[in-house]
């Protein structure tokens, strides 16, 4: 992780490192409501860190059918399934997704969840 801030523009901070820490371990698709119970910053701290991280190419975001926007460490592409019923968050790791002109980060595709059907 320590490598992670040399490498770019960002400062390391308490704040940072819990947050890039809590999106490691969890390796899911998060928002603000998911964590906030366990961090030890203001909604406002956490956006702020969120937008460098963003900014910065660390993490990925994305908004789903609930309203709620999704941050998770950028990795490979890769697709996210929304169901639309009970607002589930799947990623989707086998989906390959290759347009030469486009560099693509994230897909999104809804529908309902096998648990919903």
């Amino acid at each position: 992780m320590d490598n992670l801030f040399k490498n770019t523009n960002i400062k390391q901070t308490s704040a940072r490192v819990e947050l890039l820490r809590i999106f490691a371990d969890l390796r899911k698709p998060i928002c603000y409501e998911d964590i906030k119970e366990n961090i030890s910053m203001d909604k406002a701290t956490f956006y702020r860190n969120i937008s460098l991280f963003e900014e910065e190419g660390i993490i990925n975001s994305f908004e789903s059918n609930d309203k709620k926007r999704y941050f998770e460490l950028k990795s490979n592409p890769h697709a996210h399934f929304i169901c639309k019923l009970c607002n589930k968050i799947e990623c989707i790791d086998t989906l390959h997704i290759n347009i030469p002109e486009y560099k693509i980060d994230n897909v999104t595709i809804s529908g309902i969840c096998k648990k919903c059907l």
